[in-house]
């Protein structure tokens, strides 16, 4: 199948309105060169969402490598256009990414299947910023972490410690979406679990040199380490994995995930989210999640790629 592959036009798409454009471009761009590498006649695409049916008409696309982070990569925009062009491509399908980069309806989903998952309420940015307060205080004991429903690389992200942080952490989160998730605190350590079909990465443990796994932390090289294998037992290694597994099934998932899991202070994991489109930078997780388990970078891109298809669920 790869010798086929290698006869069509791919094109890596990157960047867009998303706030995590930046971070797209450099994933796109260590992508098409492993790509490159290999073989592929590769393209990279700047996305400009008016335009991109248009841009992959004229260059005769015949394959689209998703590497857009956020808006129109992981909500299921990019994926519907390709259903609707006939072109396949790296990834999940709409379903699944409009699910997974919308943290209300992820987590919804999670509690609904019986996934361990922190204990969260959502709100909406047509309720009064005082009655969601109040409500926070009543169902939640400090810290506790307000989040935007839409966003990924801790953007929107606030750890609130007392009641009068509250409204500037609904300001800035509401600054992104619509709908807000405010999750109880979990006071215990950070690991990723990456999934591919139905193989489990081996899992990261993440240890930020600043004690919080915010934007800096993940694209600054050498602030964070990732210890891989994670230093844990055999038995919290398969229930890590097991989560990871059940997640990317419930989402109906395809191509390469990343679950994101937190342990609590008597060390049980939960689910914190799903992200659909993975970073694929010098400090990403899964490009090192698959180094330790002997494939290589320009490997892991092109099993994604010939993964590439239509027709998702």
């Amino acid at each position: 199948m790869s010798e086929l592959m290698k006869e069509k036009k791919i094109a890596v798409v990157v960047g867009g309105p998303s706030t995590e454009a930046a971070v797209s471009r450099r994933t796109g761009a260590a992508i098409a060169e492993a790509l490159t590498s290999k073989g592929y006649q590769t393209e990279t695409i700047e996305l400009v969402p008016n335009m991109l049916a248009d841009q992959l008409k004229e260059k005769h696309i015949d394959v689209v490598f998703n590497a857009l982070h956020g808006r129109y990569g992981e909500d299921g925009v990019l994926q519907g256009l390709c259903e609707m062009m006939g072109i396949p491509y790296t990834g999940p399908g709409v379903m699944a990414s409009a699910v997974g980069m919308n943290k209300v309806m992820s987590k919804c989903a999670f509690k609904g299947a019986g996934i361990a998952t922190a204990p969260f309420a959502y709100y909406f940015s047509n309720e009064a910023f005082e009655d969601i307060a109040a409500d926070i205080c009543q169902h939640f004991s400090f810290p506790v972490v307000i989040k935007s429903s839409g966003q990924g690389s801790s953007i929107g992200t606030v750890i609130v410690k007392q009641e009068k942080e509250i409204q500037p952490a609904l300001e800035e989160a509401f600054k992104y979406s619509h709908s807000i998730i405010v999750e109880a605190f979990l006071d215990g350590e950070e690991f990723t679990v990456a999934v591919m079909d139905d193989l489990a990465f081996p899992i990261i443990k993440i240890v930020p040199s600043t004690g919080k796994y915010d934007y800096y932390s993940k694209y600054t090289p050498g602030i964070t380490q990732h210890l891989c294998p994670a230093p844990i037992s055999a038995e919290l290694t398969k229930k890590m994995q097991n989560l990871a597994l059940q997640v990317f099934h419930l989402c109906h998932c395809s191509g390469v995930a990343r679950v994101d899991i937190m342990t609590d202070k008597e060390g049980n994991p939960f689910v914190l989210e799903i992200n659909t489109v993975p970073g694929m930078t010098a400090t990403s997780l899964v490009p090192d999640a698959a180094r330790a388990m002997n494939l290589s970078f320009e490997d892991l891109c092109e099993k994604i790629l010939l993964e590439a298809s239509v027709g998702k669920f």
